[in-house]
């Protein structure tokens, strides 16, 4: 190690120590102010986990007084920008229920939902707040539909829709890959297939799901008892058509009409 890379790492050793010296100062201090312009600075500083460490205790403080406002934007956003979602949201939240005119209220309402975007879970686990994603964002749209952050906010909750159809259409092909298995899980997966088109008919996801509405009517009446047959091969031929006038040139076209030939043929026309 030579002289200059030994003097860069003392001097950087240096300055952690007074750093830390000072936080430790500061976090013993009774001088509100003091505290305060220090969170500001470590906020600034990207030192985000002392910020809402001194901001914890300064906004229940200054309730009532000229920094309730700021402080509590700020605590906000120092659990946000260190990536933890469910704090800030709360923090959001709080700030814009008290303050819903307030000279952060638009940034509060859109990061309070972003956030919650950004924290939305794989398919596999719990979509609670994916939804709540949706709802604060659409909120944010509802009171501030003039922002610079619109297309943003609006992008995203067009992701998080169609990632609780995604979930779904998983739903869906699990009971179509269960069969009758205890039961008549084909009828399931229409049912879970058709409530997602009808809670988020423009989503990416919706020629999947019609096609496996159409799979699933078709498995229906081939395993179906002799009288009702053909009342539900009839069915699919219904499903078939409303599949193609809505996916004329869909790359899943021939399987389509390999079901549609099948079925002509047991209806009889």
């Amino acid at each position: 190690m030579n002289k200059l890379t030994q003097y860069i790492l003392m001097l950087a050793v240096t300055i952690a120590a007074v750093s830390c010296g000072e936080y430790n100062k500061v976090l013993k201090s009774s001088d509100l102010n003091y505290r305060y312009e220090y969170a500001k600075k470590a906020y600034a500083n990207k030192k985000y986990a002392q910020a809402y460490t001194i901001l914890q205790d300064l906004v229940t403080v200054f309730k009532g007084t000229d920094k309730a406002e700021e402080s509590l934007f700020l605590l906000a956003m120092s659990y946000y920008e260190n990536h933890d979602y469910v704090n800030s949201g709360a923090y959001f939240r709080n700030y814009y229920q008290h303050y819903p005119r307030g000279q952060y209220a638009e940034l509060a309402r859109y990061y309070c939902g972003y956030g919650y975007y950004l924290d939305s879970p794989d398919t596999q686990l719990d979509q609670s707040e994916t939804r709540k994603a949706i709802e604060e964002l659409q909120a944010f749209l509802d009171y501030f539909p003039l922002s610079d952050k619109v297309p943003v906010a609006q992008n995203a909750i067009f992701e998080l829709q169609d990632k609780l159809v995604l979930k779904e259409l998983e739903n869906a092909q699990l009971y179509y890959n269960l069969g009758n298995y205890m039961g008549n899980n084909y009828e399931s997966a229409v049912i879970t297939a058709k409530n997602a088109i009808k809670d988020y008919p423009y989503s990416k996801y919706k020629e999947q799901l019609e096609l496996l509405i159409l799979k699933s009517r078709f498995q229906e009446a081939r395993l179906s008892v002799d009288e009702k047959m053909t009342e539900r091969y009839r069915t699919v031929i219904d499903e078939y058509y409303a599949f193609i006038n809505d996916y004329p040139d869909s790359p899943n076209r021939q399987e389509a009409d390999n079901i549609f030939k099948i079925a002509q043929a047991h209806v009889g026309n």
